[in-house]
């Protein structure tokens, strides 16, 4: 974890604060490509998860944008009552699941704090002169954060507050060339419905919570530590990581909810049932890694490079 102090705390929208972080010695920061993420250690038991969305070439500084979810677990409530220029903070290494790959064109779509890692994409393909367009909706234009600085960028940007021009019209999607890339972040109904428009092979999305899954699982399961040699039963009512956990295993996680990539896992035997919401349909159908704070056991024992 890398030791990082709040220089900023600057309102850039109705509920969404934008934190600006800085080594407190000066130091520069880890490098990092649009799309990652960083984990954020609020307090020793308070971690979340935020996009980067400042300049990549700056090392100076790292900015994450917060939105407060008063129904939320706590975190966005933490950082806008609580947090406070000055204070220190524990930040990982940055990591990479939304990354941007090269195309001749691109279409953006943004729903709300969405915007986040798609700030830092806009900015790498208008460097490299490349085609794109983002379509950008939210609850209400004052809702919706960066607008000024979008508006740079001329009918490029579409910005739809819903207030005034209803839920965003996808239509757009049946326009693009198989050859466009189409990167989309924001609550799950537009993901869903993003994901039923657009062909698989061009979708790039990144969720801030928990695809919704289809369907339960409660049967018991054992999984082999194909490095120790232990077998370990994971009973229905607990998760891989849980009972990893709880037998001493060290292991790395974080969000705990299979959106963040922590806890990733090569998947040596067995097929695994996939409940993440971060693997490509081809990389499940591959079963070779695995999320193990939500995923489980398809049938039989698993072994696992642990």
């Amino acid at each position: 974890m890398i030791a990082v102090e709040v220089v900023r705390k600057d309102p850039v929208a109705d509920g969404v604060v934008l934190l600006t972080l800085r080594d407190p010695a000066g130091a520069p920061l880890p490098e990092w490509e649009p799309g990652a993420h960083v984990d954020v250690e609020l307090r020793p038991d308070l971690v979340r998860q935020y996009s980067l969305c400042g300049d990549v070439a700056d090392r100076s500084s790292w900015r994450l944008a917060v939105l407060h979810e008063p129904a939320g677990r706590g975190g966005s409530a933490f950082v806008h009552d609580r947090l406070s220029v000055a204070d220190r903070l524990c930040v990982s290494m940055p990591r990479n699941n939304f990354g941007l790959v090269a195309a001749p064109r691109y279409l953006f779509v943004a729903g709300g704090v969405g915007i986040t890692p798609l700030l830092p994409m806009i900015a790498a393909v208008s460097r490299r002169g490349a085609d794109w367009r983002l379509l950008y909706g939210g609850r209400t234009r004052a809702s919706m954060a960066f607008l000024p600085a979008l508006a740079a960028h001329g009918d490029r940007v579409s910005v739809r507050p819903q207030d005034e021009t209803g839920l965003l019209d996808l239509s757009v999607l049946s326009e693009q060339d198989s050859t466009a890339a189409v990167y989309c972040c924001g609550p799950e109904p537009l993901l869903a419905a993003v994901e039923q428009r657009c062909p698989p092979e061009a979708l790039h999305v990144e969720r801030f919570a928990p695809k919704p899954v289809s369907g339960e699982s409660f049967a018991a399961f054992e999984v082999e530590l194909a490095r120790s040699g232990r077998t370990l039963e994971v009973p229905a009512d607990r998760s891989i990581l849980e009972v990893l956990t709880g037998a001493g295993v060290a292991v790395l996680s974080s969000c705990e909810e299979g959106t963040c990539g922590t806890c990733e896992t090569d998947v040596l035997g067995g097929t695994p049932e996939h409940r993440d919401s971060l693997l490509t349909e081809d990389e499940r159908a591959a079963g070779e890694t695995m999320m193990i704070c939500v995923s489980r056991s398809a049938g039989g024992r698993l072994v696992l490079d642990l």
